[in-house]
């Protein structure tokens, strides 16, 4: 079957005025949903991320025995499997596009006795597992990966496995997730070292599940421990508003003169809220309101008025915490005074698409300035004035939402719009982004 693309263009906008609220956390969107199937008894998740990626963690998690249904007021009910008494699936976990849910449920699995095969869309079978397949073997779990440890991939778990103590080469909340999953489920107390913090949803939300952590420092490393065997109970979740999908509206308020926005509802996890932190630092007027805190989670009313962006360098100690909002944050930066340099980026190439090239080689093709390296993007911002857009080509994406969507926002800022090859892919983190932005100012053209 042919794939359908739907490109668009995006053009230059009025001023993004009033308030909205953008979807639920993605990262702990999919953790809700694993935790609760784990958990004896009825969970309820209010607010949960209802894009494809999330989806695809619910249908496998019913694959695996969890009871899950959406109810018409919007709340999601989970009778969890229990830990231990996951169910063989009968079928192929497919996966779409969600490295996320991969990697957790691969943590997941491989201390329970079954054998599942995980398979994904084109992009997700690109990505590497290997920084999984490495702990998780270590425990006991064996895999059979297609060439360069990619999907489609086969794990089989092993029961009891074996708790070790693991030292993450590369800073990944996914990986960290992902042992502590797999030791969640086996004897004796399992550790993570982390030499550089990443964001801890997984430790927030195992411990309102009731599983014991023992959080620490050695050597001015942060030392995470989860006991196995654990008893999960149901809890209620409150799912807070992505930061990742509000950056695209942060950025875009920003940079587009009049704009004086309100994003309700962001989740402000010190371990997520790098772009406001280097938005600020750039002279973005962002002002937190009403800052409470929801389900163990920091969250805020966000103000965002337009402001004179200067260039930063980016300290590359704050990329963990901010790894999905460069592309968006490149935008900001090719709009700016002066020059913004990023490094530490190399994780960017194997998200989705390669980040780096894919957005230099996009917002060039805007007429941006743009120098790209291994690690990173040095950006000679514009001083304010619109880019270019691009008149003859429609960017390539290459199937990335966040590609596309910090493209869109290229193109509220420019001359002759910008269009983008392909915007369905957007759904897979923010199904109704389209519809805020009109809301917020912008009606583009279809």
């Amino acid at each position: 079957m042919e794939p359908v693309f739907s490109p668009h263009r995006f053009i230059a906008s009025a001023p993004l005025t009033g308030s909205l609220r953008v979807p639920g956390d993605k990262s702990i969107s999919h953790r809700a949903l694993m935790f609760a199937g784990l958990a004896v008894g009825e969970s309820c998740i209010t607010g949960l991320l209802e894009g494809e990626d999330v989806l695809a963690t619910a249908g496998a998690m019913r694959q695996l025995g969890a009871q899950i249904e959406r109810s018409d007021d919007g709340i999601w009910r989970v009778h969890g499997a229990g830990l231990g008494s996951l169910l063989e699936p009968e079928r192929a976990l497919d996966m779409g596009n969600s490295g996320t849910s991969t990697r957790l449920m691969m943590g997941l699995l491989a201390s329970h006795a079954i054998t599942a095969t995980f398979v994904g869309d084109a992009s997700l079978s690109g990505r590497p597992m290997n920084r999984v397949i490495t702990p998780l073997s270590q425990m006991g779990a064996s895999f059979e990966a297609s060439r360069g440890g990619t999907l489609p991939l086969m794990v089989r778990g092993i029961n009891p496995a074996i708790p070790i103590t693991y030292r993450l080469p590369i800073a990944s909340a996914q990986v960290k997730s992902a042992v502590l999953l797999a030791g969640l489920n086996t004897p004796g107390i399992t550790r993570v070292i982390e030499p550089v913090a990443t964001r801890d949803h997984t430790e927030r939300m195992l411990r309102g599940f009731g599983a014991t952590l023992e959080i620490g420092e050695e050597n001015g490393e942060r030392v995470i421990g989860v006991h196995g065997e654990a008893d999960l109970q149901p809890m209620d979740v409150v799912v807070p508003g992505d930061p990742s999908s509000a950056a695209f509206f942060m950025v875009a308020a920003a940079i587009i003169p009049g704009s004086d926005l309100v994003i309700e509802n962001v989740g402000l996890n010190p371990t997520r809220a790098g772009i406001v932190t280097v938005l600020k630092q750039m002279g973005a007027r962002i002002e937190e309101l009403n800052l409470r805190e929801v389900g163990g989670e920091p969250v805020a009313d966000l103000r965002v008025r337009h402001s004179v962006l200067t260039g930063v360098d980016v300290d590359p100690d704050i990329v963990p915490s901010m790894v999905d909002e460069f592309p968006v944050l490149f935008v900001a930066a090719a709009l700016a005074q002066g020059t913004t340099r990023t490094t530490g980026l190399e994780e960017l190439r194997v998200k989705e698409s390669d980040r780096i090239a894919v957005m230099a080689a996009a917002l060039e093709a805007a007429g941006a300035m743009v120098e790209e390296r291994e690690d990173g993007l040095t950006i000679h911002g514009t001083g304010g004035t619109p880019l270019r857009g691009t008149a003859n080509a429609p960017v390539a994406t290459h199937l990335d939402h966040r590609i596309a969507m910090s493209m869109a926002i290229a193109g509220l800022v420019s001359r002759d719009g910008v269009e983008i090859d392909d915007i369905a892919p957007i759904a897979t983190s923010f199904p109704n982004f389209m519809e805020l932005l009109a809301k917020a100012g912008n009606e583009g053209d279809r």
